[in-house]
């Protein structure tokens, strides 16, 4: 799927991102320090913990989990 909810703000909304991740597979595997791991069985992302992320932090964890961004 490809997703164009992240154009044009400066920051992303963590829910939002992880709703992302979500729709696309992608499962908590557990939880670290100051991240939380997201994984899809074959793959693992961290993911920060902060209510907001910056969009081009956003951006690259949807690249390198191979979701497709508009």
């Amino acid at each position: 799927m490809a997703y164009d909810k992240i154009r044009g703000d400066k920051k992303v909304k963590r829910r939002e991102l992880i709703k992302i991740l979500v729709q696309n597979g992608w499962y908590l595997a557990r939880h670290g320090s100051s991240h939380d791991i997201y994984t899809n069985g074959a793959k693992s992302q961290p993911v920060p913990r902060h209510n907001e992320i910056n969009e081009v932090t956003a951006k690259n964890i949807l690249k390198r989990a191979g979701i497709k961004i508009i």
